[in-house]
């Protein structure tokens, strides 16, 4: 109960942020930014995810929309992959979380960025085909036609219903606070069950054993991505589970459950398949947790 009260606030702002975003940043102006060169693709993506702290849940429509109107498939990637962790309000929870280990909420952003790094120079290098489901991309033709069609007759009613504008304003609201309530449903949902489990764990599994894989360099490691990507906690909300891990296991297995959940956990997986090939997702999941692995040894070693 303690981790879901102490989550619960930056949860309700992480929703707040993602339904303006939703509601009131324009596809256009995101294109627009959009650099050609990789390196540059890559900070890009990384600033989208300051910039716009959505959830993982809110990422995968908002990318799909942004890839219709021609975003290069390695940026919407590593949006999708860092955009839950590279923002303010994660940082502010980890750091709340972590307050006697503040390296912990610096270490989550370096190493995120140094996954955004290594995975988006890799996908420019080696990805030669589209990874698209073909399926989308005939969706995507059928939903571009049908937003440019919607846009237009919007347009149209915008110019013959122009003294309808508070009406309209009014939808606006209520758009927004059905995508809030929803998404802030779906995440408790998942919070209170990561708690749940954790209090599980830490109540039937034996102290003596819990300790010995903790402190385990490698399998403490692999236990904790296991775990997160079972568990398939928002971002806004996993450090104070990972925080109850403390006194058992090592910061670079925290550090390792911080970065990997967020990227790729269960939910992600299955919205990644609803836009992506199989065997894109396979190799992505991979190539990340190998990085992740391998970027919270080097970070326990020199940081934490």
């Amino acid at each position: 109960m303690d981790i879901f009260l102490d989550a619960l606030p930056f949860m309700f702002m992480g929703v707040l942020l993602s339904t303006v975003v939703e509601n009131f940043i324009p596809e256009a102006f995101i294109r627009r930014m959009t650099p050609k060169h990789p390196l540059g693709g890559v900070l890009f993506a990384c600033a989208l995810g300051i910039m716009f702290p959505l959830c993982e849940c809110g990422m995968i429509p908002f990318v799909r929309r942004l890839m219709r109107k021609g975003m290069p498939v390695y940026i919407a990637v590593i949006f999708i992959l860092v955009g839950p962790i590279l923002n303010p309000i994660v940082f502010a929870s980890t750091f709340m979380a972590f307050r006697s280990e503040p390296a912990m909420a610096y270490s989550r952003m370096g190493l995120t960025f140094g996954v955004a790094l290594i995975v988006g120079l890799l996908l420019t290098r080696f990805l030669k085909s589209s990874p698209l489901r073909h399926a989308h991309n005939h969706d995507a033709h059928h939903h571009h036609d049908h937003d440019h069609s919607h846009s237009h007759d919007h347009s149209h009613d915008h110019e013959h219903h122009h003294g309808h504008h508070h009406a309209h304003g009014d939808g606006r609201l209520a758009t927004m606070l059905s995508h809030g309530t929803s998404e802030l449903f779906e995440m408790s949902k998942y919070l209170m069950l990561g708690a749940f489990l954790t209090a599980l764990i830490q109540t039937f599994v034996a102290q003596d054993s819990l300790s010995e894989i903790g402190q385990g360099t490698l399998v403490s490691h692999v236990f904790m991505m296991g775990f997160a990507y079972l568990l398939s906690l928002c971002s806004t909300t996993d450090a104070f589970v990972a925080a109850s891990f403390a006194k058992t296991f090592s910061p670079g297995s925290l550090l390792a459950f911080l970065v990997f959940g967020p990227m790729i956990d269960v939910k992600s997986t299955l919205m990644l398949l609803s836009i992506f090939k199989a065997r894109f997702v396979l190799t992505l999941s991979i190539v990340v947790a190998v990085t992740v692995f391998t970027g919270s040894l080097l970070f326990m070693h020199f940081f934490l």
